[in-house]
């Protein structure tokens, strides 16, 4: 091969791979935001009690969510769920009904994109959306910001922190969260130059470690998704108790609503 026939056969490589990372930079969010965009249900039909609200955010976006309380009596405290980044919230319903038996209110909301909500997920309105949330509890049902516990769960992990630092709650519990963005992107992706090409961040760890809130974070011993190394990681950061459940993957139900989150979250409810 001669040397101009080796720089033409560079070029059309460096070519073809500028276009790859390119069409990556592009549909980027595709691969991050799974979302089920199909409307959900009536709230009660899923849930005993529940009803259907409507959250606001501040760039004029309306979002659906759901609102459960305990039957017959006052809830010992009101949890934010905020969700991973797949489905939508009627996959929470199992979780927001053993909560509720446990006497707890929750909020299930969708972000942007998700169960039927306009709009398109990224960071930044991500971001939005759970203020959004957070303002119904405190302003719309006057809940007081030290009876509401956080609850994260992968993706939404990062939400919930990055809302702690604005808005300290009652605790905040971490269902397998990543240290960042781009370190778990980076084991699902590890031929891309992940950290490059990355526009939305989510510094979870970073962010934890400056909380001064109580924490729990669970973990599967054997998560396929997140690296149970990355959730060991963010607990140290924000000094959180570590609930480790052996065996469990990412989507398994014993880290979906199984008993030991359930306890997790219990043990943050303020005496």
């Amino acid at each position: 091969m001669t040397k101009s026939v080796l720089v033409r056969v560079l070029l059309v490589v460096l070519v073809v791979v500028v276009l790859l990372l390119a069409a990556v930079w592009a549909v980027q969010r595709r691969l991050i935001y799974l979302p089920d965009p199909t409307p959900v249900p009536a709230a009660a039909s899923v849930l005993p009690g529940a009803e259907d609200v409507r959250l606001r955010t501040a760039d004029g976006l309306d979002l659906g969510a759901w609102y459960v309380r305990p039957q017959g009596r006052d809830p010992a405290a009101t949890v934010l769920v905020a969700s991973g980044n797949g489905g939508n919230r009627a996959g929470r319903a199992p979780l927001a009904a053993k909560l509720a038996k446990a006497g707890l209110a929750v909020l299930l909301f969708d972000y942007r994109g998700y169960g039927g909500n306009p709009g398109d997920p990224s960071e930044d309105g991500l971001a939005l959306d759970v203020r959004a949330a957070h303002r119904f509890l405190t302003e719309d049902r006057r809940i007081p910001p030290g009876r509401i516990v956080f609850y994260g769960e992968s993706l939404g992990c990062a939400v919930v922190t990055e809302l702690a630092l604005e808005h300290p709650p009652a605790g905040l519990l971490l269902r397998s969260p990543f240290t960042d963005l781009a370190a778990v992107g980076a084991q699902i992706y590890p031929y891309l130059p992940v950290r490059l090409l990355l526009r939305d961040r989510f510094p979870v760890k970073e962010q934890a470690a400056r909380l001064r809130v109580p924490a729990v974070v669970v973990v599967g011993g054997r998560d396929s998704i997140v690296p149970p190394a990355q959730s060991r990681e963010v607990a140290a950061a924000a000094s959180a108790r570590l609930v480790e459940i052996p065996g469990a993957d990412h989507n398994d139900p014993v880290l979906l609503d199984g008993p030991e989150l359930v306890e997790a979250v219990l043990s943050l409810v303020p005496r």
